[in-house]
């Protein structure tokens, strides 16, 4: 069986990022950079007021003075004169310093009468004064390729004047759902049957990863079904089937997609939930062929699909954020397979992260899973570890998850 971590290597080794697209720049948020983002102006364009208050020479800003007021700056309405000696303008927030001034007198320390301000407290030049340029300048280099979009940014690339931005497309990962026993959320439920998790799961994880879920027909337990559900995914970035991925009587991907020129890279891997799980190619699509039990499905996906579509998406660090916490509790030494227990996490007296692995880890128990705020991994043969010692986790909040 193949080792997590190589097992994570091929796949992202096999894949390529999508092509650009230009996006109007609402539509950019969380999407992947291209081309990076320089700025097509200087912000600010000219030196502004940081303060409502009065603009003028710090040569006539000392305490006690009495300046005769010779007009008003609005924002977005500059002062069309020059602050002269003995002078000031009344200035507000964000409006172009006038000519002449280098100094703010804050309109608290201010008293003002008809036609005239005199100052309470003196004032330093540049005090209070956003010289030009403070925040970038034309042709800087503001954002760079393979940065996931924030609201931060799109606000940096607005005030940039970028109206538009190159990202990577979204990728497209068709879902394709197998197995007699399933049945649509809703649908009348026969003896016997499950209600499909896995594929709706699975489609709210490739959002949160930016992708873009395409959901096929749910296939039944015969290889014409399956053949024609898969064949449903032309076009897409990564074909994602979940169930049927074992060797059983009833485990028919690999039989089904044989036909249609499936190539498989390997099969199994040496971890816990999710051992049966299947990488390889379907003519031009990429497959990642997850196991059915929905524990199993989605712990596979956390380690194996979204570093897969972080690359298909463009960035350029594809490997799952690992951090440090300390066991809240002792646990038991671990087999020979890589497992991910989902754990509990808590903050210690020092603000270190504490986590407890839950008691029941049955893959099919997904109530456990939704209730979890991470996984913890345990490398194989790892000895047993008292409360108190140093662990890896997945904090799946920090994955959207």
């Amino acid at each position: 069986m193949l080792p997590v971590e190589e097992a994570r290597a091929r796949i992202l080794a096999a894949l390529s990022p999508t092509g650009a697209e230009t996006v109007a720049l609402p539509e950019a948020w969380n999407r992947v950079l291209a081309a990076p983002v320089a700025a097509r102006l200087t912000q600010p364009p000219a030196a502004l007021s940081a303060m409502d208050g009065y603009a003028l020479r710090a040569g006539d800003g000392a305490a006690g003075a009495t300046l005769r007021v010779v007009g008003s700056a609005p924002a977005g309405h500059p002062f069309a004169g020059r602050v002269g000696p003995g002078e000031a303008v009344r200035i507000f927030t964000g409006a172009v310093l006038p000519e002449g001034a280098d100094a703010i007198l804050l309109q608290e320390d201010a008293e003002a009468g008809d036609g005239v301000v005199t100052l309470r407290e003196a004032v330093r030049p540049g005090r209070w004064i956003r010289p030009e340029g403070l925040d970038f300048r034309a042709g800087d280099i503001l954002l760079h390729p393979g940065r996931r979009l924030t609201a931060r940014d799109i606000g940096l690339a607005a005030a940039a004047n970028h109206p538009w931005l190159s990202v990577h497309r979204a990728p497209r990962i068709a879902i394709l759902a197998t197995g007699d026993e399933i049945v649509l959320p809703g649908e009348a439920l026969p003896r016997g049957g499950i209600v499909s998790s896995n594929a709706h799961a699975l489609a709210a994880l490739v959002r949160a990863y930016g992708g873009q879920p395409v959901l096929l027909p749910i296939a039944a337990d015969r290889v014409e079904s399956i053949a024609a559900s898969a064949g449903a995914a032309r076009g897409c970035d990564l074909l994602v089937t979940t169930g049927g991925a074992s060797v059983g009587e009833h485990d028919l991907v690999q039989k089904a997609l044989a036909p249609l020129g499936l190539a498989v890279d390997f099969w199994k891997i040496a971890m816990r939930p999710g051992k049966p799980l299947i990488w390889g190619r379907l003519g031009e699509t990429p497959l990642l062929g997850l196991p059915g039990n929905p524990v199993s499905a989605l712990t596979c996906a956390v380690l194996f699909l979204g570093p897969a579509m972080a690359r298909l998406g463009g960035l350029p660090d594809a490997a799952p954020p690992f951090r440090r916490a300390v066991t809240a509790a002792a646990l038991p030494q671990n087999d020979a397979r890589e497992d991910y227990l989902r754990a509990f996490v808590t903050r210690g007296e020092a603000g270190q992260l504490m986590v407890t692995a839950a008691q029941r880890q049955d893959s099919s128990m997904l109530r456990v899973l939704a209730g979890a705020e991470a996984l913890l991994r345990r490398a194989p043969h790892a000895p047993a570890l008292p409360q108190g010692e140093t662990v890896e986790i997945l904090l799946l909040s920090e994955l959207g998850l």
